[in-house]
């Protein structure tokens, strides 16, 4: 078929790949402005952009598609379809319709649970066992549309939001490219999405990073695990009389530990939460890289009986 690719970050590298390897026409890559970046504030391309180049691709990336001019060019492509993974930005109706067969999205949850902007990371947070990836139909609404196809995952006490992401990268890319591939045989109906169990992946924000630990020693593995690699949840250490703050980027949970919430148990940075404790295997103390925790112990001693913030 021909198509448009619609995306940006590293996540959907692979669905553009896939699609290149199924043979489909190529008529354009959409993805987001280069943006500064690193110390000096060069101007960098999204991951997407670089793949596309690299594949001899036109490549577009338009602020925003809400002109008419932008509107025109896309209807111009004379598309069958366009694939949309983790473009950025909003698509006008007009935009949604022009292709033959609509925008098809490659999401990263289990619709209708965690519609919108961050869904892995408020999988982990909230404590599910379960997700996966989802193509789906879009409209106007936010990730409302009837669904195609899915492939679930578990999500492990080992998986991180930089782990689920890279899996769900990976084995969402060849559901995508069989999702193209039925319609273009017109194989395939569209389901439309449960009404219960609606719940919004909301944009990361400050509130969401810093630990509580009053809060349970699972409800805090989760949080530290759903925002590592990046943000980061954080808390602080009292050294030298100031508060310097160190990101918390994997842990377990012990269920049957005990202490004041905030209090250090151990010699391995093991700190109780209003029940449990939680024991950390890695950090990154702010201006430093990150480390295991038993290095970063070695140069910041911190001893059972100690208190974190």
């Amino acid at each position: 078929m021909r198509i448009a690719f619609m995306g940006s970050p590293d996540f959907a590298v692979p669905s553009l790949q896939a699609l290149i390897k199924a043979g489909h026409e190529i008529a354009c890559v959409y993805t987001q402005p280069p943006r500064p970046a690193g110390r000096g504030k060069k101007l960098r391309n999204t991951p997407v952009h670089d793949a596309a180049l690299a594949a001899g691709l036109e490549v577009r990336h338009p602020t925003s598609l809400k002109s008419d001019e932008e509107k025109a060019a896309f209807a111009a492509l004379n598309l069958d379809a366009a694939a949309v993974v983790a473009y950025g930005l909003i698509l006008p109706k007009a935009i949604l319709n022009a292709p033959r067969l609509g925008c098809i999205n490659l999401h990263g949850s289990l619709l209708p649970r965690w519609r919108g902007a961050a869904p892995m990371q408020r999988a982990i947070m909230a404590g599910d066992k379960m997700t996966g990836v989802q193509t789906m139909q879009m409209e106007a609404g936010l990730d409302t549309g009837p669904v195609y196809l899915t492939a679930s995952t578990p999500i492990t006490a080992e998986d991180t939001a930089g782990t689920l992401h890279d899996r769900l990268a990976e084995i969402g890319a060849p559901v995508l490219a069989e999702t193209l591939a039925a319609l273009e045989h017109s194989g395939l109906d569209a389901k439309p999405q449960a009404k219960d169990g609606v719940t919004y992946a909301h944009k990361l924000g400050p509130d969401d990073a810093r630990i509580d630990w009053t809060k349970s020693a699972e409800e805090v593995d989760w949080q530290i695990r759903g925002l590592s690699p990046f943000p980061g949840s954080w808390f602080e250490i009292d050294q030298d009389g100031a508060h310097i703050r160190v990101k918390a980027l994997m842990s377990h949970y012990i269920a049957d530990a005990t202490g004041t919430p905030g209090q250090v148990l151990d010699d391995q940075l093991t700190i109780a939460c209003g029940t449990g404790a939680v024991r950390l295997s890695r950090v990154q103390k702010a201006g430093k890289s990150a480390c295991a925790t038993s290095d970063f112990l070695r140069g910041n001693p911190i001893t059972s009986g100690d208190e974190v913030y």
